[in-house]
């Protein structure tokens, strides 16, 4: 948290419409400086401006540019910005980025109530992860065989269960299967992970089930976090 006394303005200027990786590059800035606990920033997006390139951009409602400026601005201690300086000019890229010394008359207070913090609880054990594989066609009586095992796997107390649709995949057949639109031919993997005993009772429970597919047993190790005591595992999917 910031103090009064001494620190560093940093203003950051970019075009709209750059992006890094696919997303637009303040986002990715905003998104860099709020996990490595920066104290605030604001992004401010200019309505008209030229650049490097030495041509006029403005928005109108007739045309809306995506290369007009964007500035980010966050005010930390001269330690913070030290640290934090080499990753911003990589995610900058061509951008601009100004610094400026500035005093702290008075720091930001929060002005909602201070919650007490939730003691989360770190816990490691062994379980057992069971994957279990079958086709998106495959019934159980008249619904979905993914379906019904999930609602088995639930009434027999797993400690949790998750389905996965594949969107590319082949099997015994020598057939790829394709995640198309109106076609149902993918394959299906629904993961547990419970400690080895509950997933031993639970194999009678397939063989009646399953008229095709494959089941995979598999040795983990856990680290679950939660903000209570309680016991190893309690969550299902992987």
């Amino acid at each position: 948290m910031l103090v009064a006394g001494k620190a560093v303005k940093v203003s950051i200027y970019l075009s709209e419409g750059t992006t890094r990786h696919g997303v637009s590059t303040y986002s990715s800035v905003l998104d860099y400086l709020f996990f490595r606990g920066v104290s605030g920033a604001t992004v401010l997006k200019g309505v008209a401006g030229f650049g490097a390139d030495h041509h006029i951009h403005s928005a109108s409602f007739v045309e809306i540019s995506d290369h007009l400026p964007v500035k980010i601005e966050f005010i930390e201690t001269q330690e913070k910005v030290n640290e934090l300086l080499g990753k911003l000019e990589e995610l900058v890229g061509s951008g601009l980025i100004e610094l400026q010394e500035t005093t702290i008359a008075k720091p930001a207070q929060h002005t909602k109530k201070k919650e007490e913090p939730i003691e989360h609880v770190r816990m490691t054990g062994s379980a057992k992860l069971m994957r279990i594989y079958v086709d998106e066609t495959d019934k159980w009586g008249d619904r979905p065989l993914h379906e019904a095992l999930l609602a088995a796997l639930r009434a027999n107390d797993l400690a949790g269960a998750t389905v996965y649709r594949g969107i590319l995949s082949y099997g015994a057949d020598r057939k790829i299967h394709k995640d198309k639109l109106f076609h149902n031919d993918s394959s299906i993997m629904i993961s547990v992970i419970d400690t080895e005993a509950k997933v031993k009772e639970a194999l009678p429970l397939l063989d009646k089930m399953l008229r095709q597919g494959i089941v995979v047993l598999s040795d983990v190790d856990v680290i679950k976090y939660s903000p209570r005591a309680a016991a190893i595992p309690t969550a299902g999917g992987e």
